[in-house]
């Protein structure tokens, strides 16, 4: 309790009781022993919160007992891996029959960080893709969710292959900028892959870059401007009716030379970043490290 409360607990206290009889040395213990007391409980609720903290941080960090569990990223994304896949189960999803491990990426919140994240892995590992699909979620919001199958004849590059998905995902959901009246999205890598080949018929090797606004007219525009500001070719247009889970949103991808496609997709982020202003909002980055 602060001297000026006190003060004026006193002074109404006063009202009703003669003051003039009591000790102020006595007034003083009181003050300082509410002042004591007061200190030792804002220790105890910090002490309980410490304490709170770190039980959330030992069950965040506890080894999962499900042996399929590999790890979790940005975007509500989950890494699973199957060791031997189900005889029946192999058949309906097409896998060769050489490959009896999948590894599984999954998400709600973002397609394109997942997917230019599962591209790296494939780089990085003896897998491959078997398919990828963006299902309609976003938590309610305007886009894409993920779901991603590598296959691999060994569940090790299976699971490391997860695994670098899972860490690149942080990197990659850097140029996904959110608000309340959408998003905007934007991908780069100066070579594609079979993720990205697979997700949107990237040319393997080549520049390629993702294009993404929400509401969709806001991707029109960044569209627009993307393909008049470098010599550029377009691979794909998506829109709400054509090409995405009718999301509000509209998504191209580009390719080229890689400094025209880096300066497309740049150019693309400045208008979408602009148009989020001008409607009264505050798009910032979701990890707050643009990577483009």
């Amino acid at each position: 309790m602060n001297n000026d409360l006190m003060e004026k607990v006193l002074q109404e206290v006063g009202k009703n009781i003669n003051l003039k009889n009591i000790d102020m040395k006595d007034v003083n213990k009181i003050i300082n022993r509410s002042s004591e007391l007061k200190k030792a409980q804002t220790n105890n609720n910090l002490e309980k919160n410490v304490e709170q903290v770190k039980k959330e941080a030992d069950l965040m960090s506890e080894t999962s007992p499900i042996t399929e569990f590999v790890g979790t990223a940005i975007g509500d994304t989950v890494g699973l891996v199957i060791a031997n896949v189900d005889g029946f189960l192999h058949d309906k999803m097409g896998l060769n029959k050489k490959y009896r491990s999948i590894g599984i990426i999954s998400d709600r919140t973002g397609a394109g960080p997942q997917i230019m994240a599962a591209d790296e892995a494939v780089k990085a590992t003896n897998t491959e893709v078997l398919s990828i699909e963006l299902p309609r979620d976003t938590k309610g919001g305007a886009g894409h969710g993920a779901l991603i199958i590598l296959a691999a004849e060994d569940v090790s590059d299976a699971r490391r292959a997860v695994e670098v998905a899972l860490k690149d995902t942080e990197r990659t959901m850097g140029d996904v900028y959110g608000c309340d009246a959408g998003h905007v999205e934007l991908h780069y890598t100066a070579r594609a892959s079979l993720a990205l080949n697979k997700a949107f018929g990237a040319p393997i090797g080549k520049a390629f870059g993702i294009i993404v606004g929400a509401p969709a007219g806001i991707g029109v525009v960044m569209a627009d401007t993307a393909l008049k500001t470098a010599n550029v070719d377009l691979v794909t247009y998506a829109s709400p009716a054509g090409g995405t889970s009718y999301s509000n949103e509209v998504i191209i991808t580009i390719t080229g030379d890689s400094g025209a496609v880096r300066q497309s997709v740049i150019a693309a982020r400045e208008v979408g970043l602009s148009i989020l202003k001008s409607m009264g909002q505050n798009p910032v980055s979701t990890t707050g490290k643009p990577y483009i």
